[in-house]
């Protein structure tokens, strides 16, 4: 598959998040990533024998992605309005168009990319809050969790591309340790709860899909592909999951999500276009 094909693997299937996650609106966040983390470690399984390529360097960088990125989003929400986090949250495709100079040889900022980046966000911002965002100094520090968690993202999937070559299994490796440790913060900060029979499939499907297949497919695109161009197709993600709300009867398309819509496409159409290499 091309880059772009598999990075859009991880957007369609990160994109169902919010509605797989409605299902499982009673489970505490720690233990839900955590679960989910070990099933998508599992779905590694074939490729166990990359996981030994996993040297104690390269599995901090893969649980600063995968752990840090969800332990600050999570400190956000508890500390945020889920509204105003998610959408500081949001930043974390723009970085890495921002960030891809600083840290990928032989890629530069270019007019193109920098405005499909700031489309992206500006309808990512509007889908968001639906025209409405109050930023209160009383939340501050969730807003602070909320940057840093798009910031671990966006270093993270560059890191990758800026490392010597591993193989894409290793990630694996990057979930199962951090589900252990997403378990271990559920057992310190969150409340006990029983899971129940008719949870599995919903877990199943979130940690095969969003939390398994997606972080493999969104590896190998970071590696093979133009991070500028992916970083502005991630924009994608928050259009796409409105959408299934939508099509599920949880959720409704006023003008705010059309307007955002075609903010949204126009920009991921923009930073796709031209040249897919890692220059120019």
């Amino acid at each position: 598959m091309s880059p772009i094909a598999l990075a859009l693997v991880s957007i369609l299937l990160w994109s169902t998040v919010a509605w797989l996650s409605l299902e499982l609106a009673r489970l505490p966040p720690f233990l839900l990533v955590g679960l989910c983390l070990l099933i998508g470690a599992a779905c590694g399984l074939p490729r166990w024998r990359d996981w030994r390529s996993a040297g104690p360097g390269l599995l901090l960088l893969g649980v600063y992605g995968l752990f840090g990125f969800h332990f600050l989003l999570f400190t956000a929400l508890r500390h945020a309005p889920a509204v105003e986090a998610n959408l500081v949250n949001y930043l974390w495709p723009l970085l890495i168009v921002v960030l891809a100079p600083l840290i990928v040889p032989g890629t530069r900022l270019t007019a193109r990319h920098l405005t499909a980046g700031a489309l992206g966000f500006g309808g990512a911002a509007l889908l968001a809050t639906g025209g409405r965002f109050a930023v209160e100094a009383a939340h501050l520090f969730g807003y602070a969790c909320a940057l840093g968690s798009a910031l671990i993202w966006s270093t993270y999937s560059l890191a990758t591309r800026r490392l010597p070559a591993f193989p894409t299994g290793t990630v694996g490796a990057f979930c199962a340790v951090s589900g252990v440790l997403a378990l271990a913060c559920h057992a310190l900060f969150e409340p006990g709860v029983a899971l129940q029979p008719g949870d599995w499939p919903w877990l199943l499907a979130l940690g095969v899909g969003p939390l398994g297949i997606a972080f493999y497919t969104w590896d190998a695109a970071m590696k093979r592909g133009d991070p500028r161009a992916i970083g502005t197709l991630a924009y994608l993600t928050p259009l796409l999951s409105t959408l299934w709300l939508a099509a599920s009867g949880k959720g409704t398309l006023g003008w705010p999500a059309i307007v955002a819509m075609a903010a949204i496409v126009g920009g991921a159409a923009l930073g796709a276009g031209g040249r897919g290499a890692a220059r120019g």
